[in-house]
């Protein structure tokens, strides 16, 4: 568990925030204070996120005393131990991002709520992620889709979630023809996606080259 919450900054419920719109560019303003991001700008201010931050400590605060009565009562190696604790580590290194933020203008999630988020990996046959935005694979539905995948990946908060929005991402971004898969707009958002989700693995990430 020591090592579980070395990870962990504090997390909670904080208010909902609009859907993320399609990615801005490097040069955006950043509204409310951050300072300018080389990559992704968010739709919230430092005010919003001070909230959240708030939030989501007092939430990791009531996950680990749920974990330690559940340690007394069944033991380290219990699976359901074990779940707790990986919940628990991913939901610190959300809070990490969230710090980071708020210090530097890095690795901001481009929403601050918990999005409801449901998806089995196991089903036969084969279900489609149940994404808000339509399944549609022109250039501008592609772009919201791309966007929307982006704004639920950085929110995960839990194993399942990280798992199911890695395959989500992979069932869906071969659909769109070549030339709607290269939009750089959504690009950008399925890379930030990807970028949320090994880091709230515990994992690095290494930007490709000449990005």
């Amino acid at each position: 568990m020591t090592v579980v919450l070395a990870a962990v900054a504090g997390c909670g419920e904080p208010a909902a925030v609009a859907p993320p719109a399609a990615p801005r560019s490097a040069s955006a303003r950043a509204p409310s204070g951050f300072a300018t991001e080389p990559r992704y700008q968010p739709p919230y201010g430092k005010a919003e996120l001070a909230a959240a931050l708030t939030a989501e400590r007092s939430a990791v605060t009531a996950s680990e005393r749920q974990l330690s009565e559940l340690e007394a009562r069944s033991g380290a190696g219990d699976d359901r131990v074990r779940a707790a604790q990986a919940d628990l580590a991913v939901r610190g290194r959300f809070v990490a991002a969230l710090e980071t933020c708020a210090a530097d203008g890095r690795w901001c999630p481009p929403r601050l709520d918990d999005p409801p988020w449901t998806y089995a990996l196991d089903t036969a046959p084969s279900v489609d992620p149940p994404m808000t935005a339509e399944l549609r694979y022109d250039v501008a539905s592609w772009r919201v889709l791309a966007a929307e995948l982006h704004g639920r990946a950085c929110a995960c908060r839990t194993v399942a979630c990280v798992e199911s929005l890695d395959f989500a991402i992979d069932k869906l971004e071969p659909r769109p023809v070549a030339v709607v898969r290269g939009d750089e707009a959504a690009t950008a958002s399925l890379t930030w996606a990807r970028e949320c989700l090994v880091r709230l693995r515990g994992k690095g990430w290494r930007r490709p080259a000449g990005e």
